[in-house]
């Protein structure tokens, strides 16, 4: 019988997901709840079959040369910049990816931070439980600017919303043109400008060479004292060291994360500790409908490679190498 590996399942709802029970007869099944450390290479020794949650547990190259037993994964999802898919091929892994489901969700979690920033709920709830009353002053998003970095699919629901809620809306992208940008409900600004005038600034950009540290100290040194960015793409596209230094000398509203550099965050990174903050852990692609997307198609995947028709193959040269 072969072995399967789960990892990630942070909440431990893949077994109840999907139709786990089909493949039962064929594979042993082992769920990981917790992230993989340096120890990933070990713990996952004995296993044919790894289904991966995104780019949660990195597979970079190493990992596979470490892993002569591993045959087929499965990715949810149809990208992960963390996982080497040139080395999967090389060693005759077979990865198999799997549908999304909504993907509004990231756009509505960004704007359940840029709420809870303008009405400083993180705060008030807090005072509430520990038996406080009103301490905060909130302010509203209408009439106010918001920036996007960022006008694709996510960039472009943000604008909607937020011109629902009366915000005068400018984006900005490398490649963003003012056609596109009037079309989404935005207005095209360039960097400076969005970064000087913006009241929140929201980025949805894929993280790439070009985007890595786009957002540093002298974009952070542009922006309003009360006002805040929100990341829910993902963490690099932020110098953490730069947004750590604004944060501490108070120059500018705050920041909403969803997204970091490590993730997991480590228990004593700074940023846990930093001022004028409000951090969630990866939030924003995790809801029940994305789940049941993820695991329903994870389980199609197994299902399939076992039969010998592997389906969604993100590397076709691996079939070329299986023996």
């Amino acid at each position: 019988m072969l072995e399967l590996a789960i990892l990630d399942d942070y909440q431990r709802v893949a077994l109840s997901l999907a139709d786990w029970d089909r493949l039962r007869d064929r594979v042993r099944i082992t769920v990981f709840d917790q992230a993989l450390g340096a120890d990933a290479a070990a713990r996952l020794a004995p296993f044919d079959i790894v289904c991966m949650m995104r780019e949660r547990t990195p597979f970079p190259r190493a990992l596979f040369e470490a892993l002569p037993k591993l045959k087929f994964m499965t990715l949810t999802g149809a990208r992960s910049p963390s996982l080497d898919l040139d080395a999967a091929s090389e060693h005759g892994v077979v990865v198999s990816h799997t549908g999304y489901g909504s993907q509004q969700s990231t756009a509505e979690l960004a704007w359940s931070l840029i709420l809870a920033s303008a009405r400083h709920l993180p705060t008030e709830t807090a005072g509430m439980r520990a038996g406080g009353w009103q301490t905060t002053v909130g302010r509203v998003v209408d009439r106010k600017v918001l920036g996007l970095l960022g006008l694709g699919k996510l960039g472009s629901r943000m604008a909607a919303i937020g011109r629902a809620f009366g915000m005068e809306v400018q984006a900005w992208s490398q490649n963003l043109t003012a056609e596109k940008a009037e079309a989404a409900g935005a207005r095209l600004v360039d960097k400076e400008t969005l970064f000087r005038t913006s009241d929140w600034i929201s980025i949805h950009l894929v993280l790439s060479d070009r985007s890595r540290a786009l957002v540093a100290a002298p974009e952070l040194a542009l922006m309003k004292p009360d006002a805040w960015i929100v990341n829910t793409s993902r963490g690099p596209i932020i110098d953490e060291a730069a947004l750590l230094a604004t944060l501490d000398a108070g120059t500018i509203g705050g920041a909403a994360l969803d997204v970091y550099a490590q993730e997991p965050l480590p228990a004593d990174h700074p940023l846990r500790r930093a001022p004028r903050t409000i951090l969630t852990p990866h939030l924003g692609f995790v809801t029940e409908d994305a789940y049941q997307v993820f695991y329903r198609d994870t389980v199609e995947d197994v299902a399939a490679w076992l039969d010998g028709a592997p389906v969604r193959v993100m590397n076709p040269a691996a079939l070329d190498r299986r023996p």
